[in-house]
């Protein structure tokens, strides 16, 4: 029987388990969704050890609310996502400018390669110049 690696981490809400008094985990699919969200809305030259770790969506919010700038913000997050979580595939990257709430929405479709037993996983978030 292959044994697979579990993912975890902590809740970044570093909220208390009731019961047990330790703080929140995030498991599995969870775990990695909130990796890939940490990822993207971390900006280059916060990591202090690691200045070009995530990603420079938030300058792009700057930029006009069309179509070519979604298509940057796409093209952003797959090159963030390819260098540095080896652990997902893209399946699917949609950006579209949402003229009425003055940001950009996105979906993110992906797999977990390494996980044949966590199905795709779909992450839905709203950019905008205020994050």
């Amino acid at each position: 029987m292959p044994s697979t690696v579990p993912f975890k981490d902590l809740s970044l809400s570093f909220a208390k388990n009731k019961v047990t008094d330790d703080l929140l985990v995030k498991k599995e699919d969870a775990a990695v969704k909130q990796a890939v969200l940490n990822l993207l809305l971390t900006n280059k030259g916060e990591r202090v050890y690691n200045s070009d770790y995530g990603s420079n969506i938030r300058t792009y919010l700057f930029e006009p609310l069309d179509f070519g700038t979604a298509g940057t913000i796409k093209d952003e997050i797959v090159r963030t996502l390819r260098n540095y979580e080896p652990r997902v595939s893209i399946d699917e990257c949609v950006v579209e400018p949402n003229i009425a709430s003055n940001g950009f929405d996105v979906r993110l479709d992906f797999q977990v390669l390494s996980r044949a037993d966590v199905p795709p996983i779909s992450i839905e978030f709203f950019l905008n110049r205020s994050q």
